[in-house]
């Protein structure tokens, strides 16, 4: 798969897509990085530590965020997107579901979009990503937690969103699925998913798993958000196993280093 100028080995390889949220209140790392020249300085570092992907988000997605207005995240996400672009060679993501923020991503640059809600939002994000004709990452969502057959429904909710892909043009070679770790989901359910990731292989599309940092690994460790760095390498390890291939991080340096040792030993070579 080729985003932006770069190929990706989606089959036979694996990469660390790094996260920037230029947001006041993300959950783990809120307004860290909500300067121009903090933020510049984070994908450099993010890039030096091996991150292949910037995804870029301008509104905080967490459990019981507010929603800001298309206009707000546009005027927060365009100029970030412009200068990464102007001072990296890195492909960039947008990690939004609306679809003008989207459409307004691409229009300045953008190579990939993040769909946390798999084009179920908004479906005017599958336009803008025919439109553009860029990668997408799909993600599992829903508005309950409420499952009977928890892994069937799981994998049907993704076709749904596979579905509205097609439906809009958007070529097959160019989808990312996502299992929506913390997302339309309870602890177990998350738990679940990750012990199944291998069979969303049936879908036949390349797997992103983002796990960072999240509320279900604080759980197990009984640990705040700032100290779940190991536990978030533990799923990336498993992960690599499982046949994820993108794997999107707070945490560059500590995935990196555990995705190409875990890669290294199934391969059984250097």
């Amino acid at each position: 798969m080729k985003i932006g100028n770069k190929n990706f080995d989606l089959k036979n390889d694996c990469y660390i897509m790094g996260i920037l949220n230029f947001t006041p209140d993300s959950f783990s790392d809120g307004g860290k990085w909500n300067d121009m020249d903090s933020a510049l300085r984070h994908v450099e570092e993010m890039i030096h530590e091996g991150a292949a992907i910037i995804d870029i988000g301008g509104e905080s997605t967490r459990p019981g965020h507010i929603q800001i207005t298309e206009q707000e995240e546009i005027e927060r996400i365009v100029p970030v997107i412009r200068a990464v672009k102007e001072h990296f060679d890195v492909p960039v993501s947008i990690d939004s579901y609306k679809g003008s923020v989207v459409l307004a991503a691409l229009e300045c640059g953008a190579d990939m979009v993040n769909d946390i809600w798999g084009f179920k939002y908004d479906e005017k994000v599958a336009e803008a990503v025919a439109k553009y004709d860029v990668p997408v990452c799909l993600m599992h969502n829903r508005n309950n937690t409420e499952y009977t057959d928890f892994v069937k429904e799981w994998l049907d909710d993704m076709r749904g969103c596979i579905d509205i892909a097609k439906a809009h043009g958007v070529s097959m070679d160019k989808i990312v699925m996502d299992p929506g770790f913390g997302f339309g989901k309870k602890p177990e359910h998350n738990l679940i998913a990750m012990h199944h990731l291998d069979k969303m292989k049936g879908l036949e599309l390349p797997i992103l798993l983002g796990t960072s940092r999240k509320s279900t690994l604080g759980l197990i460790l009984d640990l705040p958000v700032e100290e779940r760095v190991e536990a978030t390498v533990a799923t990336t390890v498993y992960g690599v196993a499982k046949g994820a291939s993108i794997f999107r991080v707070h945490d560059v340096k500590e995935n990196y280093r555990a995705m190409k040792t875990m890669q290294a030993i199934l391969r059984e070579h250097i």
